[in-house]
């Protein structure tokens, strides 16, 4: 455990490779965002309240799969620079800031369904 609070581990500029059970684990998240990215992609093609949300899912979970790829090769070929640890740290910031946004517009469903239904009832007293 110290080792990940040391400075050293996450800014090595020259990491040793993954442990395998890492290695294993981390093809498993990937995994995950791929499982995401075809379950979104099918719910996005139903037009109703969530489609803008499933549709963000959608681009939230390929490009995680696309950066969890890259890093992921970068740490196979033991590239200097690019198989550094505080990818990872990155990585990880940016599914954090990115479901935030996600869950904030997850939030708002409520009061579109609210606005909807007040459209709706407005547009049956139109001709």
């Amino acid at each position: 455990m110290s080792n990940l609070l040391s400075f050293k581990f996450w800014f090595a500029t020259r990491p040793p490779i993954l442990l395998p059970i890492y290695m294993k684990i981390f093809i498993a998240i990937i995994i995950i965002f791929v499982i995401l990215s075809v379950i979104s992609w099918i719910l996005v093609k139903k037009k109703n309240v969530y489609s803008k949300i499933w549709d963000r899912v959608n681009t939230f979970s390929i490009s995680n799969v696309f950066f969890g790829l890259v890093i992921l090769f970068f740490n196979y070929e033991l590239i200097p620079f690019l198989s550094s640890r505080f990818w990872f740290l990155i990585w990880g910031l940016m599914i954090i800031v990115w479901a935030y946004f996600i869950f904030k517009d997850f939030k708002k469903i409520p009061a579109i369904r609210e606005q909807r239904a007040k459209d709706h009832e407005y547009k049956k007293y139109i001709p």
